[in-house]
């Protein structure tokens, strides 16, 4: 039997939320299941989900083929690394090896992503607020220089027809 690892949607109108399942190729998306294994909620700030690793890795074992939503989230939870490594007949202590490896650096890419972030949201709101405002101040007092400077030379102009015109 052809087997798949996808998601079955379930939730109502506009807040989707997702089993994943064990389920026969030729079914439809939302057919009957031969196991769930974990569930997804995409809405969810984190994009929070749970799967359960080991039955996962029992149905890759059988040749059950994972569809691209759930390559992501076994990608996001090092389960795809895993699963790489014991295909190419690394010893499991080597996995728990490579695996720390990858949960250490996947702190510091998620680290480095919050600070770009947080970095991102300051330099959005100090302009705003702080920079700006010295800039907008010295542009109005030159415009306003400039324009008392026309006035006064619009004055002058007729203030100098008049006294030709009455002479």
């Amino acid at each position: 039997m052809a087997t798949k690892i996808r998601l079955k949607r379930i939730g109502r109108r506009n807040r989707p939320f997702y089993r994943l399942i064990v389920i026969d190729s030729r079914k439809r998306r939302d057919g009957a299941a031969i196991e769930q294994v974990g569930w997804y909620n995409p809405i969810d700030s984190n994009n929070s989900y749970e799967i359960n690793n080991e039955r996962i890795l029992h149905w890759l074992g059988e040749g059950a083929i994972p569809s691209n939503a759930v390559k992501k989230i076994m990608k996001t939870e090092g389960l795809a690394l895993r699963w790489h490594l014991m295909q190419q007949g690394v010893d499991e202590k080597e996995i728990d090896k490579e695996i720390k490896k990858w949960e250490l650096n996947r702190e510091n890419v998620l680290a480095s992503r919050e600070a770009k972030r947080a970095e991102k949201k300051a330099s959005e709101t100090v302009p705003d607020t702080e920079a700006d405002k010295p800039a907008e101040d010295a542009v109005s007092t030159e415009e306003e220089a400039a324009s008392d400077a026309e006035t006064e030379e619009s004055i002058e102009e007729a203030s100098s027809d008049n006294t030709g015109e009455e002479e």
